[in-house]
């Protein structure tokens, strides 16, 4: 099922309104409409891909390889999110590596007009992409790179749910939404601005814009003085369905973060489609190597980004559902490993 198809026929779990600018007062022309999108009921399993290598090229391609996928990309277009929140070292930015590999694995399986694309929180997005030689490497793969931050009024949409978090709903761009497929790949890292972790939910907060033109509402100054901010960020993710998620965890930052922390070799990479899934995954690879009191506290699945986003039916509620995929003894070892933090109240460094 592609992403329109899943738009129009699944269940509601909550409404999700998808308003024109003018909805929040950014229009020019006073008129306003809203379409009512359904939320997707969770996922009954999802299958999680779990590769232990030092290696990201070889590990993004096992672990997509795992994964199955046979026409789902075949003939599509395709909107890649990273992680360039920063041009920092990885893991405070997706390393290149890891991107060249995914959008060549893309490319493997068929698929055609290739973007990417992201907003930056703590730069320039022009600039890092410039620092980090992002055009080269989408030139290296047929593709093209969108800056959010050029974007113009009509290229947002606004989406806002009932009894929603966000007092002013957010902002997703139209080319994103467009694409027949949306792919993100994401760090293995702590967030200590409030976010707690940021892997593929709070990687999708790049997604959302921090104004929108002809608004001078700060959309990003809302979600990060908000008590709520964890829940909020859930709640970007019910905007859009993820087709591919890729964890690059070969490094960690198992404290600060997002741009710098305490580095471990953590020497994994993680796919999947379920984001849910593949966060309380890299949550219990963080618990495993001791990690900060706010991602250790409590059970994995009662960290706020993880509870919203079940309680949104964006995915599994619980371990039992997960299905950790491997190809080999080392990658079955670590899993098994990995797999104890979801039997602990409190996760404890192994």
């Amino acid at each position: 099922m592609d992403r329109r198809d899943w738009l129009r026929d699944v269940g509601a779990a909550g409404g999700l309104f998808l308003l024109s600018p003018s909805a929040f007062g950014c229009g020019r022309n006073g008129s306003q409409t809203a379409v009512e999108v359904p939320v997707r009921t969770g996922s009954k399993t999802a299958k999680v891909a779990f590769v232990k290598t030092t290696d990201r090229a070889e590990g993004v391609k096992r672990a997509i390889e795992l994964l199955g996928f046979k026409d789902e990309f075949k003939g599509r277009s395709v909107f890649v999110k990273p992680n360039f929140n920063s041009a920092d070292e990885f893991p405070g930015s997706t390393h290149n590596d890891t991107l060249l590999a995914l959008t060549g694995e893309l490319r493997r399986l068929g698929s055609k007009q290739m973007t990417i694309g992201d907003r930056s929180g703590m730069g320039d997005t022009l600039a890092v992409m410039r620092s980090k030689d992002i055009p080269a490497v989408a030139r290296d793969q047929s593709a093209s790179t969108l800056v959010f931050d050029d974007l113009r009024e009509e290229d947002w949409k606004l989406f806002q749910f009932e009894n929603s978090l966000w007092k002013n709903g957010f902002a997703v761009p139209n080319q994103v939404l467009a694409a027949d497929a949306i792919v993100q790949t994401c760090c293995l890292k702590t967030h200590r601005f409030g976010g707690h972790f940021t892997l593929s939910l709070k990687n999708s907060v790049g997604l959302a814009a921090k104004k929108v033109p002809g608004n001078s509402y700060n959309f990003m100054s809302e979600l990060h003085s908000s008590p709520n901010q964890r829940r909020m960020i859930a709640e970007i993710n019910a905007s859009y369905k993820a087709t591919l998620v890729v964890l690059d965890g070969v490094e960690a930052f198992t404290d600060g973060g997002p741009d710098k922390g305490t580095k471990v070799a953590s020497n994994v990479i993680i796919a999947g489609t379920d984001r849910i899934a593949i966060d309380a995954v890299g949550v219990a690879v963080l618990r495993h190597f001791g990690t900060t009191p706010n991602v250790s506290r409590g059970s994995i699945f009662e960290q706020e980004q993880i509870a919203q986003a079940a309680k949104l039916g964006l995915g599994v509620t619980g371990p039992e559902q997960i299905e950790i995929l491997t190809d080999g003894k080392d990658s079955r070892v670590y899993a098994d490993e990995i797999a104890k933090q979801f039997s602990l109240k409190e996760g404890t460094n192994n």
